[in-house]
């Protein structure tokens, strides 16, 4: 089956690769990474204007465009393709909780989500055993978020702070505990629509950094001459090329038709396979790049360090199989 994009898909597609190609996101992620979210805050209204999180908050409320989970994907694909940095997926993952919420919370809580008035993130807490398959008391980006979702298995509270921040492998994912207590938004724990959006939207933008790498790489190696050739004109080059090419053109209709269907096990075979092809595009991309690829001051520090965080966020490969190989055996695939 092929999953081929619409005229309005393509034209949404160019016009947010148009948009961040303007914004210099590499110089916006550094600033971020410093805790410094002026030009980040500025990249975020201009996302939001474009409609991105309104895809993910129902129609019915002010601002909202969905919940549309395609579109959402192809948005998802460009913010990773230019590692915007923030709690996009966070952002989405609270929308679609509220969603869920009481008419008077969505109706307060949604609208800026929408709009691009207030960023959201999301700690997951002990919950995330079972549900993610990590436990972590962290959430990205407290200190840039209006709003803070804590989850627990007795319900989704409005986190009232945060604590200091803490140092991810990816610099420009900020880590920070939320502070216990809040107000009560919702009973129980996690849904898992909400980690279905949430899995969808990080292999969507996985993809979109391990896109970004393999350009990246075939245009180093076109430039790079070794024995008065290009480097890429070597066969053994090719072949590592050729093997993350492929790699990532199997995830992308893994991604694009688990939007269709929002299947939690389709969604996680495509978390699974895209971050997993993306990482692999990073390890290739670092080996043919040699000793410059290692240094921070070097742009493709920025999705190296992106593909190796979304690997484990929101479930690593092994939580994200092990519900494929569940819903296999249940015939709930």
């Amino acid at each position: 089956m092929r999953f081929l994009l619409d005229a309005e898909q393509r034209a949404f597609a160019a016009s947010l690769d148009a948009l961040l190609t303007a914004a210099d996101t590499p110089a916006v992620v550094r600033d971020w990474s410093r805790g410094d979210h002026t030009s980040g805050r500025t990249l975020w209204s201009r996302v939001a204007a474009a409609g991105v999180f309104a895809l993910a908050v129902p129609e019915t409320y002010e601002g909202g465009l969905g919940p549309r989970p395609v579109d959402l994907a192809v948005a998802f694909v460009e913010l990773g393709r230019h590692t915007v940095p923030g709690p996009l997926v966070e952002t989405v993952t609270a929308a679609v909780l509220l969603s869920g919420a009481d008419p008077g919370t969505a109706e307060r809580l949604l609208p800026p989500l929408a709009s691009g008035g207030t960023i959201a993130t999301v700690g997951i807490g002990k919950v995330g055993i079972e549900k993610v398959g990590i436990e972590t008391s962290y959430a990205l980006d407290g200190d840039a978020a209006g709003l803070r979702l804590a989850c627990s298995p007795d319900g989704i509270r409005l986190s009232p702070g945060h604590g200091p921040v803490r140092p991810s492998l990816d610099p420009a994912r900020r880590l920070t505990p939320l502070t216990p207590g809040g107000e009560l938004l919702l009973p129980g724990p996690l849904t898992e629509q909400a980690l279905a959006w949430a899995r969808l939207a990080t292999a969507a933008q996985a993809l979109g950094v391990g896109l970004a790498l393999l350009d990246r790489t075939v245009a180093h190696v076109k430039q790079r001459h070794q024995f008065g050739v290009p480097v890429g004109s070597f066969q053994a080059i090719k072949h590592r090329l050729a093997d993350a090419k492929i790699a990532l053109e199997f995830a992308r209709p893994l991604v694009f038709g688990a939007a269709l269907t929002m299947r939690p096990a389709e969604v996680a075979a495509a978390k699974a396979a895209a971050c997993e092809a993306a990482y692999s595009t990073a390890r290739t991309a670092l080996q043919l790049h040699g000793a410059i690829g290692y240094t921070a001051e070097y742009g493709l520090s920025l999705w190296l360090t992106k593909a190796r965080a979304l690997l484990t966020a929101w479930g690593d490969p092994h939580a994200c199989r092990a519900l494929v190989v569940s819903a296999a055996g249940d015939r709930r695939w």
